[in-house]
């Protein structure tokens, strides 16, 4: 018949109904690809909540474990785009230690970019309140990647301290309490080295004259100031107990600083020295030897050492607690003008305890 469709015409017919749809599902395809892609890259997928939040990517570290770290953070909307976004940046074969601060609203490329760059936030390194040299490797190394046991390892290595100027007994004294910026992969090495550097800037011409003016060299005038902060917490009596222990050298008298024996014994847990205490026999115990000892008892910080090189010009070579409980301390110039001040005191703090 003339109207009849022959099955070759059909087959065309039935091809070309389905060449729209299948353009309607490619486009379809490629909008939703673009448009995921364009989540993956530029969509925000951090959220710190309001904190600050940083990621630790230790030295050595590989791939897997970076990507652990920052998604340890528990700020990763999206997971799995934010790892097809490193690897589509190659950040396996970048991966850099450091501490990273990640910011609030970052996309995955702006994440990975810094990641990848090593574009480190440098952190405020602090110490104070240190005695020993196994507090301050304890202390840096809360702040820093090297482990407590590297820094240690240094500050008693003899050998090496040559090299930078000090020995075992006097390197605390190359520590000024400050607030430093650093970053977190500072090896210790550099850490050591960077503190030597702050040493030689906080010792300026005038610093260095004031003492040479005085007769003690940089590490005795830490040492002094370590037994000057032992002593005294206000910082405005510090020139004062300093102008002491300065007339007291200069009268080869022994220092009798009770802080020192404290250190001697190794009990910071000792709060009234005893004779039993002041028998010990090292060479950082001021009752039975003169002069300053070995090395500083403490990290001084800034204001001890400045009361140490701008002492108060006065009498005193004695001194005790104040029996108002004030903190602050009564001077006095005789022995007796001495007892008379320490009587007072033992009587308020008799009273105080009777009153409890």
């Amino acid at each position: 018949m003339a109207n009849e469709v022959t099955p070759r015409r059909r087959v065309k017919k039935e091809k070309s109904m389905w060449i729209p749809g299948i353009i309607v599902l490619l486009l379809f395809l490629f909008v939703s690809f673009s448009y995921y892609a364009y989540q993956i890259v530029y969509t925000a997928n951090v959220d710190t909540k309001g904190q600050d939040t940083y990621v630790y990517i230790p030295t050595g570290a590989d791939y897997k474990q970076a990507l652990d770290s920052v998604e340890a953070t528990g700020v990763i909307i999206d997971r799995l785009s934010l790892r097809f976004m490193a690897k589509l940046m190659d950040y396996d074969e970048l991966v850099k230690p450091g501490r990273y601060k990640i910011e609030n609203g970052w996309g995955n490329r702006q994440l990975i970019g810094v990641l990848r760059l090593g574009e480190q936030s440098p952190l405020k390194l602090t110490f104070n309140n240190i005695r020993l040299r196994s507090q301050l490797a304890e202390k840096l190394a809360t702040s820093v990647e090297p482990s407590a046991a590297e820094i240690d390892s240094l500050l008693n290595d003899q050998e090496y301290l040559q090299t930078l100027g000090f020995d075992t007994t006097t390197v605390v004294s190359m520590f000024i309490p400050n607030t430093y910026e650093v970053y977190w992969t500072i090896t210790a090495p550099e850490l050591m080295q960077r503190m030597k550097t702050e040493y030689d800037r906080f010792w300026t011409d005038e610093r260095k004259a004031k003492a040479e003016k005085m007769g003690l060299s940089p590490k005795e005038v830490s040492t002094l100031a370590s037994i000057v902060q032992a002593e005294t917490i206000k910082n405005d009596e510090k020139p004062r107990v300093a102008g002491v222990y300065l007339n007291r050298l200069q009268k080869g008298m022994k220092l009798e600083a009770d802080p020192t024996v404290v250190y001697a014994v190794r009990d910071f847990s000792i709060r009234r020295v005893l004779n039993v205490h002041l028998q010990h026999d090292s060479p950082y115990n001021t009752y039975r030897y003169a002069g300053l000892p070995p090395g500083p008892i403490n990290v001084p910080d800034i204001s001890s050492i400045d009361a140490v090189l701008n002492p108060e010009k006065h009498k005193y070579i004695y001194f005790c607690a104040k029996e108002d409980f004030s903190g602050y301390h009564s001077f006095a110039v005789t022995h007796a003008e001495h007892i008379a001040n320490a009587r007072r005191y033992q009587r308020a703090l008799t009273q105080r305890n009777i009153l409890k």
